[in-house]
């Protein structure tokens, strides 16, 4: 004897959900790789921008101190796959050499100066900082000391 019930059907609500389901992993499979392109668009497009930062957190990241008599400081810094910060301030010109000697004593002048006082300065060729003094008038210095890293 045969089976007398009838085949089941879908019911009218069925079909919609299903739908819903599909609708809804087809959203995220597309929405996901979209979100990753916003967010790394976003990120290159601040990467690489020149930011004021912390001139103590500056001069630490240099490996030196800002000196007690300086003047004027002006730190940035500006980060992708390297950073870079930079540094001016100024100070009396008789205490800039003494700073300088002693902020970075295994420095050495390069090859040119374009400047009054120049010190380059390498740790573990992981880091460098290149530091320019230009004396003014008035009895004062300004150094620009740059420091980045690779």
């Amino acid at each position: 004897m045969g089976d007398t019930r009838e085949p089941v059907r879908d019911t009218p609500g069925k079909p919609y959900r299903r739908w819903v389901w599909i609708l809804a992993l087809v959203g995220t499979v597309c929405a996901v790789p979209l979100a990753f392109l916003a967010w790394g668009a976003y990120s290159l497009g601040q990467a690489g921008r020149e930011q004021t930062v912390d001139c103590g957190k500056a001069m630490e990241f240099a490996r030196a101190r800002l000196p007690e008599s300086a003047v004027d400081a002006r730190c940035t810094g500006t980060h992708w796959q390297d950073t870079l910060v930079e540094v001016d301030f100024r100070m009396p010109a008789a205490e800039a050499g003494t700073w300088l000697e002693s902020a970075y004593p295994k420095g050495e002048p390069p090859y040119s100066c374009g400047k009054d006082l120049c010190r380059k300065a390498s740790f573990d060729e992981q880091l460098y900082v290149d530091v320019e003094v230009a004396y003014e008038d008035g009895g004062t210095a300004l150094v620009h000391l740059r420091a980045f890293d690779v």
